[in-house]
């Protein structure tokens, strides 16, 4: 499977419903757990990218542009970016869409850096 293949069969996207016990006093979904989905679809996008174990190593930039309401649905995408020999990037975009309207909107965007390990936890190479 070429390169460009194996990018466009690992792109994750899941979808969540914003409850309130994820929600802030503000009625918008917290931060903290924004970056936790955020970093779990990026793992879950270098896993099927790699198919090696993967672990977080950076988190780059994560730009909150919009709030995110309660009672809206979320669409977290992840997509790989950038390739090296024991590591790689993914770049992941949070969507917000009313339940009831077409209204749909990018909320939040960041990139994460994953490492291939072995079972001694030593990098390995991604392609080996």
């Amino acid at each position: 499977m070429s390169n460009e293949q194996k990018i466009l069969s690992s792109e994750t996207r899941i979808f969540k419903a914003v409850f309130p016990n994820t929600t802030n006093h503000y009625d918008t979904l917290f931060g903290g757990t924004a970056m936790q989905l955020m970093d779990e679809v990026a793992f879950i996008t270098a896993t099927r990218y790699s198919r090696k174990r993967m672990v977080t190593v950076s988190s780059d930039k994560i730009d909150f542009k919009k709030p995110i309401p309660g009672g809206t649905i979320v669409e977290l995408i992840g997509k790989v970016i950038h390739t090296g020999n024991t590591s790689l990037k993914v770049s992941v975009e949070i969507f917000v869409e009313e339940m009831y309207s077409e209204e749909r909107y990018k909320a939040i965007s960041g990139t994460f850096t994953f490492v291939a390990i072995d079972e001694y936890k030593r990098p390995v190479p991604i392609d080996a």
